[in-house]
Parts: C-alpha cells; structure tokens; sequence
C-alpha cells in the first residue's frame, strides 16, 4: 500500500506540478489571466498611497458597490482575506456564540474546510448523504440534526468538488428546517458566477440571524491570490463578527480591494469578463465530461462549479493510486475522492476551470492512461 501524504492531497498534487511540472487538474486554479482593465488598474492603485492597513471591515467604495448588488446594508457586509478566512470567522465566532460542543454537517462529498475546520477546534463533522447522489431526504436530515447536536451546516451552490445547483426550492426547505431547529447555515457561493445553465439562486432576499453567506472574487475574476473575499449577515452579528475578524484578519489587502472597486464601478462589476470566464469553463467542462463518459467514468449532473465529480471505470477502485499513476506516466494532476470524503474513494475531481487546448491535451493522456490499464 503507497504511503499517502499527510495534510492536503489538493496541495500534494498541485505542487507536484509546481516543481516538476504538467497539467494542473488538482487545484481550483483558473488558467485563465484577470481582466486586462483590473491589473492596468492595479498598476496605477499600486503607485497611489495604498499600502497599508485597509478599514477592518472594507474598503468603503468596494463595500458601497458590493451592499448595492446584493442589496443589503453597511452592517450586514464585512470584507475579509478571501473565503477561506469567511468560512473559519464564521466558525470561531459561533463557537462563541453557542459555547457547546455542537457538531457540524455539511453534504457528502464535502469541501475540505467544512471537515477540517471541525476538526482543527475538536468539534464532530458529518456528513449527510445525497440519494443517488441528487435528492435530499429533509426528514432523515431533522432527525440526524436532532440526534447529533448538529448545531452549523456548511452548504455551497455550486458546489466543490461536485457542482451540484441547489434549486430554490431546497434552499428555502433547508433554510426553513434551520429556524425550525435553530441551527445555523454557512451557505457558499464563491462559484455563484460559474453556472451551466440557470443562475443559482443566493438567499440573501432570506437573511437571518442564522445564515451568513460568504464569497469572493477569487474565482470569478481569476484572482486567487488576491484573496478579497466577503461576509453576508444579520444585523446581530456584527459586532461580534468584526470583533473577531479585528484578531483573525484584521483586513483584506487595501491595494486589491482598491483595484477592485475602480474596476468593478468601471465596468459593470465585471459581468462581460465574467461572462466570458464562464463559457470558457462550460466549453472545457463539455470536451472533458464527454471523453470521461466514454472511458466509463460515472459523472452524476453537474450544473456549475470548475470542477467534474466523477467515479472511476469499473476496473479502478483506488482514487489515490489512480491519481498518482496518472500523474507519473502522464503528468496530468487530478484530486482523490477520498479527501472529501472517506465513502468516495473510487471517485476524482478534476477542474475544468483552463484553457481548452490544455483540457483536450489532458483529455488524451487520460485516454492513452485508461487504454493502457485495463
């Protein structure tokens, strides 16, 4: 049995292409540069007196543009140091706020901070399965809340690592079932712009005192590294929550949040690059789903995201010799199942979010790699 690394198999696999190179179908890395106008604005905000702290809670014009689309007021918004410090504020300030030792859920399979975090602080993490990998069973899901102490689910719309689009219907079912069972709901959208078809629906029209919705502009203008991100909530959190983000945080970088608010007020907050992004990411998803299809891999409905949730051909049952095999004989770097979840290790995601012409160079190594070991 190979010896698997211990933390992040996302960073494991990544850096493998980092040091010794190939194709990068491990990390949520967009391949795809920023918009042109965003890093000429970067330059000129770079030369402006920009270059220490930013407010705790935002740049102000970035935070009057982003109230103004999502329609919501100066205390319900905080900016933070990307999604991932959104979903671990969140956690450490509820930790607070229930002084229990409450359990956390989230829907397998499960993005790796909704499981971690738990388990950093020595709180239980469950995972509640999908049926056939789609339905929701709302009254299994009381009952496991009520037995478990579950007291937080994480949900994402679409999801990672399976793009799963919750439809209104189930959004408002599981938002309801938390005020009836006073939970509360972290609810995800940073990959609210990367939609197949309909785009999903955010609840901030249904804003509680027991949802908080995190995002950021990392993935729909390709600036990971930029690490701006927000929080969406009640009116009763936020003193609290600034109150942590001021020992957590402290502030997103002010250069970028600058560059972001000229650039987003200049031009229409981005909607043409973003567009433009998604069909990128729609065209790559369609010629790499359709050749894992005909290689037997079993791919359930996936309508947004950057990534393909899939199971493997019938004769692969490992997910992480499988990735590493891949890896060694054709560079092509892709994530285990089973570091989302523990039930998935005969599945593989791969993100989608590159160029086509790397997506169809991949798409036939892994043919070559299927072909050759069957």
């Amino acid at each position: 049995m190979r010896a698997k690394p211990e933390g992040s198999f996302i960073s494991y696999f990544s850096n493998l292409v980092k040091t010794k190179g190939g194709i990068n179908l491990a990390q949520g890395i967009p391949g795809f540069q920023p918009p042109a106008e965003l890093i000429n604005t970067l330059k000129n905000v770079a030369e402006e007196n920009y270059h220490q702290y930013a407010p705790g809670i935002g740049n102000l014009n970035l935070r009057l543009l982003i109230e103004q689309r999502h329609g919501v007021k100066p205390n319900q918004l905080l900016m933070v140091q990307g999604a991932t410090e959104g979903l671990s504020l969140v956690f450490t300030y509820l930790r607070g706020v229930l002084d229990d030792d409450f359990a956390t859920l989230s829907f397998e399979p499960a993005y790796e901070s909704y499981s971690r975090l738990p388990s950093i602080f020595g709180h239980k993490f469950l995972e509640f399965p999908l049926i056939n990998d789609e339905v929701v069973d709302y009254d299994a899901l009381a009952d496991v809340v009520k037995k478990q102490n579950v007291r937080l689910i994480f949900l994402s719309s679409p999801g990672n690592p399976y793009g799963r689009v919750w439809s209104i219907d189930e959004v408002v079912r599981l938002l309801d079932l938390a005020l009836n069972l006073n939970i509360y709901v972290v609810f995800d959208s940073v990959y609210e712009e990367l939609y197949f078809n309909e785009r999903p629906y955010i609840p901030v029209d249904r804003l509680t005192d027991k949802l908080f919705i995190v995002s950021s502009f990392s993935k729909s203008l390709c600036v990971t590294g930029w690490r701006v991100g927000y929080i969406i909530h009640h009116e009763s959190h936020t003193k609290g929550l600034r109150a942590v983000h001021d020992y957590i945080g402290l502030c997103a970088p002010s250069v970028q949040q600058e560059a972001l608010a000229r650039y987003l007020a200049a031009n229409s907050y981005g909607q043409d690059y973003m567009s433009e992004f998604r069909q990128n990411v729609v065209e790559s998803f369609r010629l790499l789903s359709k050749s894992l299809d005909n290689l037997g891999f079993r791919i359930p409905r996936i309508d947004g995201g950057c990534f393909i949730w899939a199971k493997l051909p019938e004769d692969h049952t490992d997910g992480f010799d499988f990735a590493v095999d891949l890896y060694e004989s054709t560079g092509v770097a892709v994530i285990p199942g089973e570091h989302f979840s523990p039930n998935k290790v005969d599945w593989i995601r791969f993100n989608v979010a590159r160029p086509i012409d790397e997506i169809s160079s991949a798409s036939t190594h892994i043919a070559q790699f299927i072909r050759n070991n069957r």
